[in-house]
């Protein structure tokens, strides 16, 4: 325990000395653009690709149903993505991609930053719009062949679309990252 707080101990005063640490090197352009893949509620920011329902059930099958079962019904490791609808209001309600979230490019951000849980971030841009399609079909909002991409993506009205509060506060941001 000792030993981390002198080196704690030391690296405050170094910079209290302005000493530095020949330690990494500044961010370039290409590193921030590689880190930079938010993906906004009006999809700004999705990517170029597409997937279907139907290509997504093999992404889905190799990739997700270990840990959220085979229909997206929930696993001994993962939470049910599928079902739960109309109970949003009651309460028990069942929180699922078509239960709950109010837009569908949040469910692709997510996807594609943090699944599979134990290898995040490996899926492509086409794998994670056919297996969002697989979400979205699985939970009745698409049909199994339409084709999404970040235009017909981002027009996707979710069920729960409307289910939350606006925040009315005047120093958050309206839709569109506009003040009010």
């Amino acid at each position: 325990m000792w030993k981390r707080s002198a080196v704690a101990a030391a690296m405050v005063a170094a910079c209290a000395f302005g000493q530095k640490f020949a330690v990494g090197r500044p961010a370039t352009d290409a590193d921030l653009k590689s880190r930079d893949i938010s993906v906004l509620w009006d999809g700004r920011g999705l990517p170029a690709g597409s997937g279907t329902a139907v290509q997504g059930k093999d992404v889905y099958e190799r990739r997700c149903q270990k840990c959220h079962g085979n229909q997206g019904q929930g696993g001994e490791e993962g939470p049910a993505l599928v079902g739960g609808k109309g109970s949003i209001t009651t309460a028990k309600p069942v929180k699922t991609v078509g239960s709950y979230w109010p837009y569908s490019t949040t469910l692709f951000d997510y996807t594609r930053r943090a699944m599979p849980f134990n290898r995040p971030g490996t899926l492509t841009d086409g794998e994670v719009y056919a297996v969002t399609a697989r979400m979205l079909f699985l939970n009745g909002i698409i049909g199994e062949n339409e084709v999404m991409d970040a235009k017909s993506l981002a027009a996707v009205k979710m069920p729960n679309r409307e289910g939350f509060i606006k925040d009315s506060r005047p120093d958050t941001p309206a839709k569109g990252g506009k003040k009010k």
